[in-house]
């Protein structure tokens, strides 16, 4: 686990991504991605080259990079929300959330449209633990855009300096360095950066006391 600053921060609020940070859904993704792609003739994706050009975008941009339109989105969310149960909670997600909602305001803000979110969180028992969530589906622009992460710091009346924004994508690094956040980076360079969400405790800890 890595810091680059040793000064404390005053928190207020923490944002999470979802895909990445507190579940496990890149292959989901990945599958619904290749069967849109199937459905156009075209080519399946590696899972590498999937990650390094379209994780974390939103699936509008993903599909407009490759030159298809509104039809290959709602296939892909049609196959997303197929295989809605192949996504898993990350081990120490649901104990860590318990904790950091009595200290802090907790938010989710995520690309992924509202109606994948709203079953996902159901199924898997997460909504009660956050005080607002956000999607795609609630700006204008998702993530790289800062607007999402300025809507949920009105929503949650905290300033952006007091929140911590925590990510897995250069999406999510922009998004929240734009805001005027602190990002703490899942597996990515950010303002502090620790290698998988279980660390994220024991880095508040540290940067918050």
């Amino acid at each position: 686990m890595r810091e680059r600053s040793d000064s404390r921060t005053m928190v207020e609020a923490i944002l999470f991504d979802l895909d990445g940070v507190l579940v496990e859904s890149i292959d989901v993704w990945l599958k619904a991605f290749n069967l849109t792609l199937k459905d156009y003739n075209l080519p399946p994706i590696s899972k590498r080259a999937f990650v390094e050009k379209h994780w974390g975008r939103s699936t509008e941009e993903n599909f407009k990079m490759l030159g298809l339109g509104r039809d290959a989105v709602e296939k892909c969310w049609k196959y997303y929300l197929q295989n809605l149960d192949e996504v898993v909670v990350f081990p120490s997600v649901y104990q860590m959330l318990e904790k950091l909602r009595r200290t802090y305001k907790i938010g989710l803000v995520t690309n992924t449209p509202k109606e994948g979110v709203k079953k996902l969180l159901k199924l898997l028992k997460l909504t009660r633990y956050f005080d607002l969530i956000l999607t795609g589906d609630d700006v204008k622009e998702g993530k790289p855009s800062p607007e999402i992460i300025f809507l949920a710091c009105e929503k949650l009346g905290v300033k952006p300096e007091k929140v911590l924004l925590v990510g897995d994508t250069w999406v999510d690094v922009q998004a929240g360095k734009s805001a005027g956040c602190k990002v703490i980076g899942v597996g990515i360079e950010a303002d502090y950066t620790i290698d998988n969400i279980k660390q994220l405790e024991h880095l508040l800890e540290d940067i918050c006391t």
